[in-house]
């Protein structure tokens, strides 16, 4: 049965409300029957390792995802060869499910640095993009080829990061509480 399907990769190290709430706001915007949330094992535009192992963000996905309808956790892009990179996915993707339709689900943050992603042109040939507001971004000076392909969903914005939830005391208020007793639990993010 065809689908319209959202694709939200990312390396969720770890994930937080901020990614919770992009995913409530590419559900709503009547755009895609599902989200499908990919965990990432190794992004090739990160410059830092992953803090937390694969096992453990997948968890966390887990656990922060549990209470939303049509998103479904995904662990593809652990099965492809690496480097992990988005146009690999969606031809996998586009060759495994031919009849579903995908966009790529994205922060402002990423349209900003996406014509750096590995053959950004083709990914565009393949998949729109939805996208949500991050603030300190603006996509005014953004590549028009990619503008064109991109539409913005409703969205309000939260001031959190994956890197400032590392850097700080992980049991805090920018991450669900089921998540952040993951995080306690094995002690993730050592200060």
């Amino acid at each position: 049965m065809a689908a319209r399907i959202g694709i939200f990769g990312g390396s969720f190290d770890p994930v937080h409300n901020g990614h919770i709430r992009a995913a409530h706001s590419f559900l709503e915007s009547g755009l895609i029957d599902e989200l499908w949330v990919l965990l990432t094992p190794d992004p090739p535009h990160k410059t830092y390792k992953s803090q937390a192992g694969y096992s453990h963000r997948l968890e966390m996905l887990k656990l922060a995802f549990s209470c939303l309808d049509r998103v479904h956790i995904k662990t593809i892009e652990n099965k492809l060869s690496t480097p992990s990179y988005s146009l690999k996915t969606i031809q996998h993707l586009k060759k495994t499910y031919p009849d579903h339709t995908f966009f790529l689900c994205l922060g402002e943050d990423s349209i900003q640095h996406f014509h750096t992603w590995y053959k950004f042109r083709e990914i565009l040939q393949l998949c729109s993009i939805i996208a949500v507001e991050r603030p300190g971004f603006d996509s005014s000076n953004v590549d028009q080829a990619i503008l064109e392909r991109t539409i913005f969903a409703d969205h309000i914005p939260m001031k959190v990061s994956s890197s400032q939830i590392r850097s700080e005391d992980a049991a805090n208020t920018h991450v669900p509480e089921s998540v952040a007793g993951y995080i306690k639990k094995h002690n993730l993010y050592p200060s």
